[in-house]
């Protein structure tokens, strides 16, 4: 595991590195099955135009996002490519016992030697009751406690190396490098490399101090970005892996052939998160659902203020918007994820946007 693992390098005339996040969504009259079609369509795309990685966000309980297994659908995707990095954006941490991620994500990485990423979230990807379903407890801590503790322990089961003493010392995460201690036992030189996810600034400080690369969700919490990442580049110890800091910020942006489908694909997109914000999570519904509906005054302020946040419109003003993000920031990576009732919709607007910096077209 080394920091070119982590560094990406910019293609065409994008300002940095640009990558995908997906959530595997599902819209009106299509299923899950669709949705992971056009994931694995998407995920070679990605791949043949030269984005640095493709990482499966954790949702539990949303009829549209089809993602609740990222390891599962990262094995698949896998199978589809032989280059761009693969990983987690994210795992939450919290709904799982370190030692099963750790075996998850080793054998990731035995199928994808070199190109899978652990990205860790410290939320439950999903709303209180269904967490407590996901760890069989009502004991839900997030706090400053808890994380840390796990995060330590998962590391721990990566690299094999608990202390003498410790309970867990004869515990070995399989796939991983105990196998290169046995008798014959040749492993593999690389590790997933850890990043911390967050949208504020409690995983920014936590990714400092232990010297990893930081996610920020600039994409659904846009106001804690720049905050966020002083904290991180101010706060940043460098560590084995990393010398100096490395953040990545997810970015909503859709790119379509027409302007106007384009609001009407984020509108549709808006009515789908006001569903999920008060109790009523669905299937992303279609722009025709969304232009028929009738928002209240509360619901059209909210619409205003979620729709300022997503870069959308043609293929020319969504590279502008993402220029000036990434000047606004200085982030070191970005990462598009796109929200379309279409899948085609979605592959197309990458797509764009990879003509719109001239990313490379070579297969």
């Amino acid at each position: 595991m080394t920091a070119d693992e982590i560094r990406g390098t910019a293609q065409g005339t994008a300002p940095t590195p640009l990558s995908v996040l997906d959530l595997v969504t599902v819209g009106a009259g299509h299923t899950a099955t669709d949705a992971l079609r056009t994931s694995v369509e998407l995920s070679r795309l990605a791949e043949k135009r030269g984005f640095h990685r493709y990482w499966v966000a954790e949702h539990h309980s949303m009829p549209g996002v089809a993602s609740s297994s990222p390891a599962v659908i990262l094995a698949h995707l896998a199978a589809h490519t032989s280059r761009i990095r693969l990983g987690s954006g994210g795992v939450m941490l919290p709904n799982h016992a370190p030692l099963v991620i750790a075996e998850q994500f080793g054998t990731l990485e035995a199928m994808a030697p070199g190109r899978v990423d652990l990205g860790l979230g410290r939320a439950p990807g999903t709303d209180g009751a269904t967490a407590a379903a996901l760890r069989r407890t009502d004991h839900l801590n997030e706090g400053a406690d808890d994380f840390p503790q796990q995060l330590a322990e998962l590391v721990r089961f990566l690299d094999d190396d608990f202390p003498d003493g410790h309970p867990y010392r004869r515990i070995h995460a399989v796939p991983g490098p105990v196998q290169a201690t046995s008798p014959g036992g040749v492993q593999s030189p690389h590790r997933p490399p850890v990043w911390l996810l967050g949208s504020s600034g409690f995983s920014a400080r936590l990714a400092a101090a232990l010297g990893l690369p930081f996610a920020f969700a600039h994409h659904f919490s846009a106001q804690n970005t720049i905050p966020a990442l002083d904290i991180y580049r101010e706060s940043f110890q460098p560590s084995a892996l990393l010398d100096e800091p490395y953040a990545l910020i997810g970015v909503s942006a859709l790119a379509t052939d027409d302007e106007k489908e384009a609001r009407r694909q984020v509108m549709a997109g808006a009515l789908n998160m006001i569903r999920l914000r008060t109790g009523r999570p669905g299937l992303v519904p279609t722009p025709e659902e969304a232009e028929a509906y009738e928002f209240s005054p509360m619901e059209r302020e909210f619409i205003g203020s979620w729709n300022s946040n997503i870069i959308h419109g043609t293929a020319d003003e969504v590279r502008s918007g993402l220029d000036d993000l990434q000047k606004r920031t200085g982030a070191d990576e970005l990462m598009l994820t796109s929200h379309a009732h279409d899948g085609a919709l979605r592959v197309r607007s990458y797509e764009l946007i990879a003509d719109a910096y001239g990313l490379p077209t070579a297969a």
